[in-house]
């Protein structure tokens, strides 16, 4: 398969333009011709993006058979491009043709952001939001649901990290992203159980054109807590072999805002690395992935003295004021988390005549160790040992007829063992099994897809006994359900589409929610389970509208969501009035249950970009999010479901210049007005949730690409400024919102990051390119 790619206006071709067939996972760059090759393409319909930095990406399906040739032209963008490939549904599809609502973050926009991990970068986009304990926690929400509601891809594998708890963030580095795709919607099609809310694919698999051996050094430093972080990053494909290897550095001090000053013992750090080593050839491709996620994080309690200054726990539990050295600190005191996340890949795809067969098998092993003991700081407290085998298999037939059919089968085995001296969950054993069947179809301008699905778990929990106590009663469940969904967009011209679809999503309780006892060191909680919950089950209705044109771009999208057996915490209410606590190791702790109720989501999102001519190089674009969760029937007068996030409206302003300047390239400069609403309808009932104020944040970032006489990046820089006016805000989702009173002012809680600075520094190599493409 080979052509050449060219400027559309003025004909000249395109050097180091790019060429990808997604499900292959193979790819070519121009030469200074702007000829490509791309070698041992299996015969059949392959969807190929072509792209170029600044110009519109074109997606299309091209029948290769042999030496296939054919050229394409591309357009300098002025809107945001619209034509992306999605991989995570049953394979590679245009994004428009999509009857469900997907975002798509690339690399290169993750690297203008600030923020220190993955999900509070993907939280510009409408309809994603996050819980978070601190800068170094943050755990996804999308359209109002979080914990095991949405699942994280991660090159293929299901992420199996305890994603249950308040302060269990995402253990993937994401300095070593290259792409995210965010699928909004029931999911449990494809993924099984636990995708009510949606998915987040994150992929950093991505091979470079052959011939060529590269790499990276970036570095970041912010102000605000004196973060420091240095990612290195080798990658080659040469004659098919190809690899990546990358390492990351990390770490921060206390954060500080205008009303609490340092906060005491928000640091953390970690080390990780990981990459992949692999082949393609004319049959498919077979990758190893290898990952090592190690974080040290400091878990915020918020408790001062009565004059307001933080204090931390000395041996013998005497309190002292933190002092300036300890806020300087970036190795957390207790009580903190040390986390480790390790994961081994094998990733397959196979060409078999015009038939694809996916086969993907992976082993993670997940260590969460929490350590609360000021007399003896390396005494373990809680510790879980979470180890998680998985697989998957996928057939994908040739299309006839305009018809696709995909099946597929995917499972887990899952144990987890308890290693420390406390507990939470019991140690258990976990076996999950399903299959189902895809089909799209595509119609003129009509696209429908849709499919069935059947899952089973079965749940085995064990017995422990305390001190001679039944902490923990041994039990058994099985949770089997169907699922599925149907939908369809129409394209009514080149800008403008249509999209409908309705389904049916199920998830099976997990463990805490069904056999909790125990206190959890970074939540102040006391949680109770209840083993005779049964499985959520949702139907959803997502309707939408897309327009594109040359300077406006349009897209909404609407979604109610019912659920008949909704599975939330609330606080538990004393026989004596107020919140019911117990009393452990001298502590009271807020005693919490988990139940169901009938309830509801619904919903829109808002993106409006405008390019207003003849000012090309402006771009204005408005994102807004809304999502409303209520109980079918209240609870003590309360009738709104927990940890809903408030209404957020982003506006902002960016100018792009100097697209292919001499010493400059790619300049751009942005200012952003993050506008977050009050929030006053919660889930008050016993205490549970408190309202939350709104906020305004203004931001603004610049940056550029430095080129040589050859027009070659030799480095990229980013610096941003977040909260300028260093307005003192808490977010309704944040944890440390619900921190002990400051006596000394009367405030609840601990406030967010107040005004900081990043700066980012990209430094590109090449040890091998090969231009020719011979």
């Amino acid at each position: 398969f080979s052509g050449v790619i060219t400027d559309a206006k003025s004909g000249n071709p395109l050097h180091r333009a790019t060429v990808y067939i997604s499900d292959l996972k193979v790819g070519a760059a121009t030469n200074n011709n702007g000829e490509f090759y791309l070698r041992n393409i299996p015969e059949g319909r392959h969807l190929v993006e072509i792209s170029f930095i600044g110009f519109t990406s074109i997606t299309q399906y091209v029948n290769i058979n042999g030496n296939t040739k054919q050229d394409f032209s591309l357009n300098e963008s002025i809107v945001e491009n619209n034509e992306v490939i999605i991989t995570g549904v049953s394979s590679a599809t245009q994004s428009k043709k999509v009857s469900t609502p997907i975002t798509v973050v690339k690399k290169e926009e993750l690297f203008t952001n600030a923020s220190v991990n993955i999900v509070e970068a993907l939280t510009k986009k409408p309809g994603v939001s996050s819980i978070t304990s601190g800068p170094g926690v943050s755990k996804p929400v999308i359209r109002g649901l979080g914990y095991n509601r949405v699942i994280t891809m991660n090159d293929g594998i299901k992420q199996e990290g305890q994603q249950w708890g308040d302060e269990h963030g995402i253990e993937i580095d994401e300095l070593s992203v290259s792409r995210v795709e965010i699928l909004k919607g029931p999911a449990a099609l494809i993924y099984g159980s636990d995708a009510l809310a949606g998915v987040i694919n994150i992929i950093t698999n991505v091979p470079v054109a052959e011939g060529n051996i590269e790499g990276n050094l970036l570095g970041n430093y912010q102000t605000n807590n004196n973060l420091k972080a240095f990612n290195a990053n080798v990658t080659g494909n040469i004659k098919g072999i190809n690899w990546n290897i990358y390492g990351t550095a990390k770490q921060a001090a206390d954060y500080k805002n205008k009303l609490d000053g340092k906060v005491f013992n928000s640091k953390f750090n970690e080390n990780n690395f990981g990459g992949y080593g692999g082949y393609n050839a004319g049959w498919g491709y077979s990758h190893i992935l290898f990952s090592n996620f190690d974080q040290h994080i400091g878990l915020v309690e918020g408790e001062r003295d009565v004059q307001g200054y933080f204090i931390k726990v000395l041996p013998g539990g005497m309190e002292t004021r933190a002092t300036g050295d300890d806020f300087k600190e970036t190795d957390p005191f207790v009580p903190m988390q040390h986390i480790r996340h390790s994961k081994f890949v094998l990733d397959n795809n196979f060409n078999i005549g015009k038939v694809g067969l996916a086969i993907n098998a992976g082993y993670q092993r997940n260590q969460r160790q929490e350590f609360g003991n000021a007399d003896n700081v390396n005494e373990v407290g809680l510790f879980f040992d979470l180890k998680t085998y998985s697989y998957t298999a996928r057939l994908n037939l040739p299309e006839k007829n305009n018809w696709k059919f995909s099946f597929g089968v995917n499972g887990i085995n899952q144990q987890n063992r308890n290693r420390g001296i406390e507990f939470l969950i019991p140690d258990y054993t976990l076996n999950d099994l399903g299959g189902y069947v895809y089909v799209k179809k595509e119609i003129s301008k009509l696209n429908f897809s849709g499919g069935v699905r059947y899952d089973n778990r079965s749940l085995n929990s064990k017995m422990l006994l305390d001190g001679g106590t039944v902490k923990f009663d041994g039990f058994k469940r099985n949770f089997s359900n169907f699922s599925g969904s149907i939908g369809t967009t129409y394209l009514l011209n080149k800008g403008l589409s249509l999209k409908a679809n309705i389904a049916r999503g199920f998830r099976a309780p997990g463990i805490p929610e069904l056999a909790s006892n125990g206190s959890h060191e970074g939540t102040n909680r006391y949680e109770f389970g209840d083993k005779n919950l049964t499985s959520e089950t949702s139907m959803q209705l997502d309707g939408g509208l897309e327009f594109y044109s040359d300077h406006l771009s349009f897209s909404t999208s609407v979604f109610y969501n019912s659920f008949p057996n909704f599975i939330f915490y609330r606080k538990l209410a004393s026989v004596n009035g107020g919140d019911s606590t117990i009393n452990l190791n001298g502590d009271d702790l807020t005693a919490f249950k988990f139940e169901q109720r009938k309830a509801a989501l619904s919903g829109f999102e808002i993106t409006f970009d405008i390019h207003p001519h003849p000012l090309d190089w402006l771009h204005i674009e408005n994102t807004f999010s809304y999502v409303s969760g209520k109980l079918k029937q209240a609870i003590e007068g309360s009738k709104y479901l927990p940890s809903i996030p408030a209404t957020k409206l982003i506006t902002e302003f960016r100018g792009n210049f100097l697209r292919d300047g001499t010493t400059f390239s790619n300049l751009y400069a942005k200012l952003e007005f993050d506008n977050t609403f009050s929030k006053r309808n919660i889930f008050n009932a016993y205490n549970t949730e408190t309202t939350t104020d709104g906020y305004l944040l203004l931001n603004a970032g610049v940056g550029t690409d430095v080129v040589n006489r050859k027009k070659e990046k030799v480095l990229s820089i980013s610096f941003t400024g977040s909260n300028l006016a260093d307005v003192a805000y808490q977010n309704h989702l944040s944890r440390l919102k619900y921190a002990p009173e400051n006596m000394a002012s009367g405030r609840e809680g601990v406030f967010n990051m107040g005004r900081n600075f990043s700066i980012k520094i990209n430094v590109p190599f090449n040890l091998l390119r090969e231009d020719k493409n011979q």
